[in-house]
């Protein structure tokens, strides 16, 4: 479990950036898959988020999970809110304690967020497609409305595919430089390929909102060396699936 230095420092939070050691799966998903929507046996499944929420907090409730669709959509959980199944969502926020929220990942970018001063926290999954849909502008902006003031809001952007191993295509890019010419920095060309920098753009659209108080945990998934599961390696290996990390966040 890799934490947020600047998150650690907000003593009524608890949070983790998960890998894929420590846990019950087998086979490709070895050992830490925690993605109910992979093909993974799912009572393993069940005893890997087991075994996360108990490096959280033994006594928590059960860790709130989206069905995620690389989407804008966010979720909030209030004491009023009440979800019979996973919502269609790609970010969660709430101020309730005991209440650990999680994101799951294979490349793309998690973020976790708290306002210590108004008890708010939100996890964000964002790849590519939610962060260009503006899913970190909308998280912001439901908490400001909330009352959050973003001088008081700290943001930890977890480990995920670095730029060096986002290779994307033309079509790509010019969808990005279409919605803002600024963009044009976060792509570079190497041994004529283009790449993307993922994390950097999701950083710009925290600065964006005015969130200075960033931690950017700089740890490529995609580099097996730092034992993340990554859907690009897999499918690079021709696997016919793979696991997914998991990051949570929780009010005490």
């Amino acid at each position: 479990m890799i934490k947020s230095e600047k998150l650690l420092k907000i003593k009524t939070l608890k949070h983790g950036f998960f890998n894929k050691t420590g846990g019950r799966s087998k086979k490709i998903y070895k050992s830490l898959n925690c993605g109910p929507g992979s093909k993974d046996n799912p009572a393993d499944v069940k005893k890997n988020l087991q075994i996360v929420k108990n490096k959280i907090k033994s006594t928590a409730k059960d860790i709130f999970l989206l069905n995620q669709i690389h989407s804008n959509k966010f979720v909030y959980i209030n004491e009023k809110n009440k979800f019979k199944s996973k919502p269609k969502a790609d970010a969660i926020i709430t101020n309730q304690k005991n209440t650990p929220i999680g994101i799951l990942t294979a490349d793309c970018v998690p973020i976790l967020i708290c306002d210590e001063r108004k008890k708010l926290v939100a996890a964000i999954h964002a790849g590519w497609k939610g962060a260009y849909k503006n899913i970190i502008d909308r998280v912001i902006r439901f908490m400001i409305k909330k009352g959050s003031n973003p001088r008081n809001i700290t943001a930890a952007i977890g480990p995920a595919i670095s730029a060096k191993n986002y290779e994307v295509k033309e079509d790509f890019k010019r969808k990005f430089i279409k919605k803002d010419k600024q963009n044009n920095k976060f792509f570079k060309i190497k041994y004529k390929k283009l790449y993307f920098d993922l994390p950097n753009y999701v950083k710009s659209c925290l600065l964006k909102n005015k969130i200075k108080n960033i931690d950017s945990i700089n740890i490529d998934t995609f580099d097996i060396n730092n034992n993340f599961f990554s859907a690009r390696r897999a499918l690079g290996q021709k696997q016919y699936d793979y696991g997914r990390n998991i990051s949570i966040i929780m009010l005490n």
